[in-house]
């Protein structure tokens, strides 16, 4: 098949279409189809060729942007099968067939009936077909081929980023770098000139420039000054065509601000500067400001002030404020016009971030001269001190001097003083002034105790001007005298245990005084001599403000006296001494052997006997519980017994309750207990009463001299085996109890019979060690035997 194309419209496309159609006839003249062929060769099979194609594929191109009243020329599909006689049908299909792209099935022409844009889609991939118009059977095989879209400069280049905000520093070298700019062409960069960008400057000339092949703009003065010009617009043109006449072109703007670099030394506006300053102004407050001008921003422009000579430096101080960059002067120490009545300060003002690559231009500091007028003011008296401190004992009487203050004019005319208390709070009620003379007076009486300090403020003011007044802070310490006598520190709880020691410390007691220490640091204890001796306890002065109370006697009982009152005598070591008396309380309480207090209240008088309160709830539960079981086994009795087997048909399981615990050993139908007592009379086997085996088991023979000699415990056991292995056990469950107490206790007897009698030395101390068991056999023979050494 032949393709050929007449897309040569556009005269600048002529010559291309003339290489196109050569092309088309050296590479894609007449084929002729050939069908599937055989080879024979001698001493070879039969072999199947690949059939070859009759048409090969092929480029076809269209103009994009067509606008022509016509639908647009591509190309032509001819097949060699196509004798002209009109047999041939040919078929498009693949992207934009039928819709964009049309073919004439008799001649094989394909036409554009809609304009391309090749920025939207660059080519499209068609499939096309020769057919029998007769049979609809191929003639070839199918064949792919590309129709691309040509470009045509249609597209204007375009910056995406822009427009653009930048900067660069001032005083910058000519030539630096500000920016580079990029505008992109949606044409095709591979064919012609269509998007190939130059760039060039509308607007901004001729302080900067601009590359024409990469968009770098750069600086194009020298030391561009940014006090004098600080934002520049910059217009930047791309044109496409590379620049030539025709070629569509965009643009962007560029803004560019200078930043500030420290180019620029502070000045002072003067050289010379008057200030006025009362001499009235306190000390610490700002006085006055000055400020040296910088033409710099930011942190080019911070500086610092200092006052660098002058007769005031140890007067005046000068700071920097941060904000406003001024210096503030403020005063260090009092002005006082009678003495001086001027200053001059000289001060500087020096840039803090120095550029040293602008060190030419001169330092970056100035000075300046400042002189201050003291000004001269009625001053309120001044006191010779700024507060003071007075004392006086708290037993002084109304009118005590307590001490004087003194004030004075400071000013030239020296005028009289008159002073005076400000009744403003309830401290200042306890004192008075002499007017003239300054001199403070109590007014009431104090207690240490209760107020040990007093806060009071005095005023003075001029007799020729009331209005100017002058205070001062009085502070009167209250000394202490000895008025107050020790007393316990606290209520203390005294214990004693029963089983006390002679010399044993139960507590130990300390005092306190309301007085200082210096009235009251030494404190000593003693029993009232005007008691006769106390033959339970007594008293040790420990000689460190404190004491020890210890017993006096062996043993104490609860049941004979449960509380004792001790009388302590406390003095001090102040003058004159003072004391005061106190009376301890000491109960006596049931101790553990390890000290812990069990209890301290009287028990009842089985308690004394040795039985405790859970032993005597404990009988009491018994005696209940035995009293309901003699009830219950009263009823079970008089009730009626009914059978064992209640019907013979009945063939379940039959659960038959035993709750009756005998008659004791009387009761012989129950249960015969000789054989516990006397395992010799166990000789002969006895069965169940209320059922008959039916296998009667072997009989057991036991010689005589074996049942003398075995032992209850190994009886049991035997009789646990044989209940285990009768063949006479009922169908339902027998419960057989047996019960052994075990071997004699390791102890001995604790019989205490015959003791009361006999008169014995032994120590009974050995039973503490025998348990809780013991505890209460132990506490009673440790209070026989107290008795008895008494």
């Amino acid at each position: 098949m032949r393709i050929t194309s007449t897309s040569c419209i556009c005269p600048v496309l002529v010559c291309l279409c003339f290489v196109q159609r050569c092309y088309g006839a050296a590479h894609h003249g007449s084929i002729k189809v050939t069908r599937n062929q055989t080879k024979h060769v001698e001493g070879e099979t039969e072999v199947h060729h690949r059939p070859k194609r009759g048409w090969v594929w092929n480029q076809f191109f269209v103009l994009e942007e067509h606008m022509g009243p016509d639908p647009q020329y591509v190309g032509k599909l001819h097949s060699n099968s196509d004798k002209g006689d009109g047999s041939v049908k040919y078929i498009l299909t693949g992207e934009g067939a039928g819709t964009i792209f049309i073919i004439d099935d008799t001649t094989g022409d394909i036409h554009s009936t809609k304009s391309l844009d090749r920025e939207q889609k660059t080519h499209y991939v068609l499939h096309a077909q020769a057919i029998d118009r007769r049979t609809n059977k191929p003639l070839e095989p199918e064949s792919e081929f590309i129709i691309k879209v040509q470009d045509i400069n249609d597209n204007a280049p375009k910056f995406t980023d822009g427009p653009y905000i930048v900067t660069v520093p001032e005083m910058s070298e000519m030539g630096t770098s500000v920016l580079q700019v990029t505008a992109t062409d949606a044409d095709d960069p591979t064919y012609g000139n269509s998007a190939r960008v130059v760039y060039s400057i509308l607007q901004g000339q001729p302080y900067f420039s601009v590359d024409p092949k990469t968009g770098v703009i750069r600086t194009a003065l020298h030391n561009m000054d940014r006090e004098a010009r600080e934002h520049y617009s910059v217009v930047i043109q791309a044109k496409d065509m590379a620049g030539q006449v025709g070629g569509l072109s965009g643009s962007t703007t560029v803004n560019i601000t200078l930043t500030d670099v420290n180019d620029n030394p502070p000045r002072f506006p003067q050289k010379h500067y008057q200030l006025y300053v009362p001499e009235s102004a306190q000390v610490g407050s700002a006085v006055g400001k000055i400020k040296a001008n910088d033409a710099d921003t930011g942190s080019n422009a911070d500086m610092k002030y200092t006052i660098i000579n002058g007769d005031g430096s140890g007067v005046f101080s000068i700071s920097t404020d941060k904000e406003t960059r001024e210096g503030i002067l403020s005063l260090k120490k009092p002005l006082n016009y009678e003495k001086k009545k001027s200053y001059t300060l000289n001060i500087e003002g020096a840039n803090t971030h120095l550029d040293f690559r602008f060190s030419h231009l001169g330092p970056f500091k100035d000075v300046t001269m400042l002189k201050i007028i003291v000004g001269d003011v009625d001053e309120p008296p001044l006191f010779t001190m700024p507060s003071y401190v007075m004392e006086v004992y708290e037993n002084a009487k109304i009118g005590t001097a307590v001490g004087t203050v003194t004030a004075q004019d400071p000013d030239t005319a020296n005028s009289l003083v008159r002073y005076f208390i400000d009744h403003n709070t309830e401290e200042d009620r306890y004192f008075t002034i002499d007017a003239s003379t300054g001199t403070i007076k109590t007014a009431k009486s104090f207690d240490r105790e209760e107020t040990p300090w007093y806060n009071i403020t005095v005023a003075a003011s001029e007799i020729d001007n009331p209005g100017l007044v002058s205070h001062v802070p009085v502070g009167v310490r209250i000394l202490d005298v000895n008025d107050n006598p020790p007393e316990l520190a606290r209520d203390y709880d005294v214990v004693v245990c029963e089983n006390a020691k002679p010399g044993q410390v139960i507590q130990t007691i300390t005092a306190t005084d309301k007085d200082n220490s210096a009235n009251g640091a030494r404190f000593h204890f003693s029993l009232d001599e005007g008691l006769s001796l106390n033959p339970n306890f007594t008293l040790r002065d420990n000689e460190d403000n404190t004491a020890s109370i210890l017993t006096r006697r062996r043993r104490y009982s609860r049941t004979t006296q449960d509380i004792y009152y001790l009388p302590v005598l406390i003095s001090d070591g102040g003058v004159p001494p003072l004391s005061s008396s106190s009376t301890l309380t000491i109960r006596v309480c049931a101790c553990e052997r390890d000290g812990r207090v069990r209890t301290c209240h009287a028990e009842a008088f089985l308690s004394s006997a040795g039985l405790s309160t859970g032993a005597l709830i404990a009988i009491l539960l018994c005696v209940v519980i035995l009293l309901a079981i003699v009830v219950l086994f009263i009823t079970l009795r008089r009730s009626k017994k009914e059978p064992l087997i209640i019907s013979e048909e009945d063939v379940r399981e039959n659960v038959v309750t035993y709750d009756d615990e005998g008659g004791g050993e009387e009761d012989t139908e129950a249960f015969d207990i000789t054989a516990l007592r006397n395992p010799s009379a166990a000789e002969e086997l006895k069965y169940r009463r209320d059922i008959r085996p039916e296998v009667k088991p072997a009989p057991r023979h036991h010689p005589s001299s074996s049942l003398d000699s075995i032992d209850v415990q190994e009886f049991i056991k035997q009789r646990l085996a044989e209940a285990d292995l009768d063949p006479s056990v009922p169908p339902y469950d027998s419960l057989q109890t047996y019960a052994y107490e075990g071997h004699r206790s390791e102890a001995g007897s604790i019989s205490s019979l015959d003791s009361a009698t006999t008169h014995s030395d032994q120590d009974y101390n050995y039973l503490g060690d025998w348990g809780p068991e013991f505890k209460k056999l132990a506490e009673l023979y440790g209070e026989i035997e107290s008795e008895r050494t008494t």
